[in-house]
């Protein structure tokens, strides 16, 4: 299958959405401030994007890739796209509407509600809020936006695997969460094979797992701490021929290390993340992902649209 987002179409991207995104910091820190064996670990802190994850990348690349209708725009999503979408309609001045399935964490509908989005709430999974999301698309005629599977929002996701390899060159191994696949797609496509990628998922939400055991993506029942953030029910179709090529390993993670390296983050660093941020730190003090001694390992912060109550301090 021939990939749809390449190297070419990420610079292109950066092109677009410079002004409009923010180029996140890249923190380097000693793999033993956070009680890893490895030489450096690199945190791309994305949790300080617009709309306080990764998302506005590809948001703001599809939006500024076109013409937007009057209309506006329209998508459904677990909170963190649609707050992207929210914060790119309102920079742009359209029209935004997001539904939302019922287990939406109540701080992402708050974030939602004060960008001056409509709201739609119902349905218990991101698959009934996306049924009910495109109906209302062939109504109204908004651009139809997507969480993760077009190719302009992971194009835009792979832009933020740009600026590490500027910031710091190439790392040995990358570490990258999956929910629905548009982040590790952009960034498997960016760096091509050049570096180690390791796609990670909690056990509650294995889209990518499941489909590599499958050889194709299937749909998997969502749970636990996957089921807000990481909650969708099938690997994309841009991302998964993308993943096939590039990506080396899957691994999946468990609720009570990912919540132990969520703590843990920010007793060390003062970096309050949410969960599925904190997956790269979960695999490699767990052992899930064994880094050597000498690599330099990179972990993207993608996102802090959580309760910071809750948090294990």
């Amino acid at each position: 299958m021939p990939l749809t987002v390449s190297r070419d179409t990420i610079s292109q991207a950066a092109a677009r959405i410079a002004g409009s995104v923010r180029r996140t910091p890249l923190l380097r820190v000693p793999g033993a401030a956070l009680g890893v064996d490895c030489a450096e670990i690199w945190l791309k802190l994305e949790h300080l994007q617009a709309g306080g994850s990764f998302k506005a990348r590809g948001m703001f690349n599809r939006m500024l890739a076109q013409t937007l209708p009057a209309a506006g725009v329209v998508i459904a999503s677990g909170g963190n796209a649609g707050i992207a979408v929210a914060t790119a309609a309102r920079a742009l001045g359209v029209p935004c509407e997001v539904f939302l399935p019922e287990l939406s964490a109540v701080v992402k509908r708050q974030a939602l509600a004060a960008l001056d989005a409509r709201v739609v709430v119902g349905g218990a999974a991101y698959a009934d809020a996306l049924a009910a999301c495109l109906q209302r698309q062939q109504c109204s005629g908004a651009l139809l936006m997507h969480a993760y599977d077009q190719p302009e929002v992971v194009a835009g996701a792979g832009t933020l695997a740009l600026e590490i390899e500027e910031d710091a060159g190439l790392p040995d191994r990358v570490l990258v969460s999956v929910g629905g696949g548009g982040l590790i797609g952009g960034i498997a496509a960016w760096f091509a094979g050049r570096c180690h990628v390791d796609a990670l998922e909690p056990f509650g939400s294995p889209t990518l797992h499941a489909a590599r055991a499958a050889g194709a993506p299937v749909d998997v029942v969502v749970a636990g701490l996957a089921a807000d953030a990481l909650g969708a029910q099938r690997i994309g179709a841009v991302a998964w021929p993308i993943t096939q090529r590039y990506v080396a390993a899957s691994h999946r993670v468990a609720d009570a290390d990912i919540t132990a390296a969520q703590g843990l983050l920010w007793r060390r660093l003062r970096l309050a993340v949410e969960p599925a941020a904190a997956l790269g730190l979960a695999a490699l003090v767990s052992g899930v992902v064994p880094a050597a001694r000498h690599e330099r390992v990179a972990l993207v912060l993608c996102g802090a649209n959580f309760d910071p109550c809750t948090l294990q301090t």
